[in-house]
């Protein structure tokens, strides 16, 4: 099985943001992980099409676009426009989910949907088949440097049962407190896609970091 490490470009140095691209690029990351919030479905503002089309033209690596948004089909377009390969929407903010699903995939992009913490895994039964990517939030969104919610691993472990013989190629995607000091155990209860912002560019040497983190991912059990 493939472990992807996304770093989240939030937590990136923005007076710098060049920089810290180039540094994805040349790291073992596998994805540039975007968060776009509007500041209504999540109570923060981060960024929209000007500073995602910047990254684009300077990524080498696929964009996987988390879009913490009320109306989220509004923009799908636009973000596959501007380069997403992925694009995640939250179970909460979309009244019509499966639509929103095939209105992603119609658009070229990958299709994924978020989880708050709240949110139980079986509403996603009707579902599950039309997805390329579960993201579970492990953090209430909003907020980068929230502490790690640990009912994660449970529901990781709800949803592999719920993908059994449905769709067993599904991304398992966990994103909020990752880190050096919990990816092992999420890649045992069974997740394969890791966001992180702090972990990642707080550490005293991002590269090595994230090098870390896959050679943890590569060593975990999965059970």
């Amino acid at each position: 099985m493939k472990y992807i490490v996304a770093p989240s470009i939030l937590s990136a140095d923005f007076g710098n943001l060049q920089r810290d691209i180039e540094m994805i690029n040349q790291s073992e990351a596998d994805w540039f992980h975007v968060d776009v919030m509007d500041g209504v479905f999540v109570p923060n503002i981060s960024f929209g099409f000007p500073v995602m089309s910047a990254v684009k033209k300077h990524a080498q690596k696929p964009l996987d676009v988390h879009l913490m948004i009320v109306e989220p089909d509004k923009y799908i377009e636009d973000f596959a426009k501007a380069g997403a390969d992925r694009i995640t929407v939250h179970y909460e903010a979309c009244t019509h989910l499966h639509r929103t699903i095939q209105l992603i995939k119609a658009s070229g992009c990958k299709a994924g949907v978020a989880l708050n913490p709240h949110t139980p895994i079986t509403l996603l039964q009707d579902v599950i088949e039309d997805l390329d990517l579960v993201l579970i939030m492990s953090v209430n969104p909003g907020f980068g440097g929230q502490a790690f919610i640990h009912n994660t691993y449970k529901k990781i472990q709800d949803l592999k049962a719920l993908m059994r013989g449905v769709n067993e190629d599904l991304v398992v995607e966990v994103d909020g407190g990752v880190g050096l000091q919990n990816i092992a155990a999420l890649v045992s209860a069974g997740a394969n896609a890791f966001v992180a912002g702090n972990a990642i560019f707080a550490a005293d040497n991002p590269t090595e970091t994230i090098s870390k983190m896959k050679s943890l991912t590569t060593t975990a059990i999965n059970i």
